[in-house]
């Protein structure tokens, strides 16, 4: 489960919040983690979504996890399928896990024509192009995708 204070965001962070409910409720892959509900209360918002036992691979990477050949093949398979799929609804993901879970820092109706200016992410996996605010498309996931691997793999 979710949660946010609705105190604590930021007009910014209220659209991103909405947008990444709006592209869960899109989204069905078994690699994009499921929104099962979204609820709010006076002072939070609630967004339902699966468990999932591991965590995120940023925690198991920060704790210095260190993954077998085999599971980095695996993961970054599974990891290109969900990127790949959310590329053709136009969603571009600045910031990926091996199931997909955070789209807070997504734009919808990207495609390899138009392009995003927006500065989100984690910088060190940003592509030069986003750093740069230069526009980026998709392209700039697949850096990301890159930086990721080399991260897993060394």
């Amino acid at each position: 489960m979710k949660v946010l204070k609705k105190a604590s965001l930021k007009v910014r962070d209220r659209v991103r919040t909405k947008m990444e409910r709006d592209i869960l409720v899109e989204v069905n892959h078994p690699f994009i983690v499921k929104l099962h509900y979204a609820f709010q209360t006076e002072g939070k918002l609630y967004l339902i979504l699966d468990f999932l036992r591991g965590g995120d691979v940023f925690t198991r990477l920060s704790k210095e996890v260190l993954f077998t050949e085999e599971d980095v093949k695996f993961y970054l398979a599974e990891l290109a399928l969900a990127l790949d799929h959310l590329h053709q609804l136009g969603i571009i993901c600045i910031l990926c896990h091996i199931v997909i879970i955070d789209f807070g820092l997504s734009k919808e109706s990207v495609d390899q024509e138009k392009k995003a200016y927006s500065f989100c992410g984690t910088v060190e996996y940003m592509a030069p192009e986003v750093v740069n605010r230069r526009g980026h498309s998709q392209s700039a996931d697949w850096w990301s995708y890159g930086v990721l691997m080399v991260n897993v793999i060394l």
